[in-house]
């Protein structure tokens, strides 16, 4: 069978004619693109308003089914007031034409019928200057703003001649003491106290400051010392040395070494007869410092109060419920306050004048031992004062009238007596330990007397072994039946 040759030109294949046909198709589409597309209800909704952004594709639709639009409404779209329909811009030109310039997107236009609600206003007040004259304004205006309340400090009384002057010594510690000393006895014109203290000194370094041979050199130079405090101790948690040698902090060397050193200042102020008041260190946040500061407190405790001296526990105003350190507490007014430094050492000005009320505890007593307090009149001079009237009563007239007050007053049954107790002897008879206490027979001093076996009962038992008889009623009563 004879094959049939193709024929080539049936069908031209010219590339022009290719080219006008795909140019006419993308014509045909960009005009049928540039068409206004009417709008198409979705399901369960309608949209009818034009984009916001003209050249944007539109959002996709989704055609109700004919049988649910007909039969539940949910294609149907309520009836709106048709928008006029505006010309969509073309979206193809040909390279010859002039093509306009993009508009921005028109703002969305509210639903028709729409109008917002407006917000009442409130009346407006009337001015707080109506009423007043131009000179009540003008002087408003220069009336300068109250400044705000502040406590004010106590006043301090000027201490021309002080009576009696109360000195300070110690470390940095010593510094807040001496501070709130002076705010303790500022109101009273006859106390005066002396700042002595030196912030980096201490009992261990003789190098830096010998506190014995300073103390010593100060009460000399100022014969009018009527007391003298002394805090310190806070550098002294560092190792002694003596000569070429180096004595380990808190070992039993170095407390031998730190008491004598106390005994030394002790010894000073004694000679000069000074009263001093030692006042002891107070806890640190740092826990360890704080169990150091309360073993040398220990130490110097026995030590100052064996040479006669008095001495302040502070401890218990700078702790807790729990004997722990505390930042804040209550001030000597009650009021809670914050007493010691952020370096949880030292004091604020309340903790100044707390630490502080604990001397002046000691001092007041032994103020009050010498005829009390400077400021204060003696009671006899008081009773001889005289009256408004000119009349006054003497010493004798006081002490007259005080014994008939007392005759007046009814007399009070007498206590009963005392009963007298056996006085004690001040030692016992002389009894020799190694004498071998015995007694007629050889038998037992505790031992009771024997009484006798009638019954036979151990001899039966402890010598023949047997067992006793059984009696009635008893445990080991097995007859049956029981009898």
């Amino acid at each position: 069978m004879q094959r049939r040759p193709t024929d080539r030109t049936a069908f031209p294949r010219s590339p022009a004619i290719i080219g006008l046909l795909l140019l006419a198709a993308l014509w045909l589409a960009a005009a049928w693109s540039a068409l206004p597309q009417p709008a198409v209800a979705q399901w369960g909704d309608s949209y009818d308003a034009p984009a916001a952004d003209p050249y944007a594709a539109p959002p996709p639709r989704r055609r109700a089914r004919g049988a649910y639009a007909d039969e539940y409404g949910y294609g149907r779209a309520p009836a709106r007031r048709a928008a006029p329909q505006q010309e969509a811009p073309r979206q193809f030109y040909w390279p010859w034409e002039d093509q306009p310039r993009a508009q921005p997107a028109p703002p969305p236009q509210p639903a028709p019928g729409y109008a917002r609600p407006s917000r009442p206003r409130a009346p407006a007040a009337a001015p707080a200057t109506a009423g007043r004259s131009d000179e009540e304004r003008a002087a408003r205006r220069r009336r300068p703003s109250p400044a705000p309340a502040v406590a004010q400090p106590k006043a301090k009384v000027p201490k021309a001649a002080p009576t009696t002057q109360i000195a300070v010594f110690g470390d940095s510690l010593a510094g807040y003491l001496a501070k709130g000393a002076d705010d303790a006895f500022s109101d009273n014109a006859e106390v005066a106290v002396l700042d002595r203290s030196k912030a980096d000194s201490g009992l261990v370094r003789k190098d830096l400051v010998d506190w014995a041979k300073t103390a010593e050199d100060f009460l000399k130079a100022t014969p009018k010392v009527s007391y003298a405090l002394m805090m310190i101790g806070l550098n002294d948690r560092q190792a002694i040395r003596e000569g070429d040698q180096s004595v380990e902090a808190l070992s039993d060397k170095w407390r031998e070494i730190y008491a004598a050193r106390v005994d030394e200042v002790a010894k000073v102020f004694a000679e000069h007869k000074v009263p001093l008041i030692w006042v002891g260190l107070p806890p640190v946040r740092s826990e360890s410092l704080s169990r150091d500061f309360a073993a040398i407190n220990d130490l110097v405790r026995e030590r100052v109060q064996r040479a006669g001296q008095s001495y302040a526990e502070v401890w218990q105003g700078f702790v807790d419920d729990r004997n722990r350190f505390t930042a804040s507490g209550p001030d000597v007014d009650g009021q809670e306050a914050r007493l010691r430094t952020s370096d949880g050492i030292h004091f604020t000005a309340a903790g100044s004048r707390k630490v502080a009320h604990f001397a002046d505890v000691e001092l007041k007593r032994l103020m009050g031992e010498k005829g009390g307090l400077p400021s204060e009149q003696p009671a006899a001079a008081i009773a001889a004062t005289p009256g408004e009237g000119g009349a006054g009563l003497g010493v004798d007239d006081t002490a007259a009238i005080d014994r008939k007050i007392t005759a007046m007053l009814p007399s009070l049954p007498e206590p009963p007596g005392i009963p007298s107790l056996p006085v004690k002897p001040a030692a016992g008879p002389v009894v020799p330990l190694g004498r071998t206490e015995t007694s007629p027979g050889g038998t037992l001093l505790t031992a009771r007397p024997q009484e006798g076996d009638a019954t036979g009962t151990r001899e039966r038992s402890l010598q023949r072994g047997a067992a006793p008889l059984p009696q009635p009623g008893r445990a080991d009563d097995f007859r049956w039946p029981p009898g």
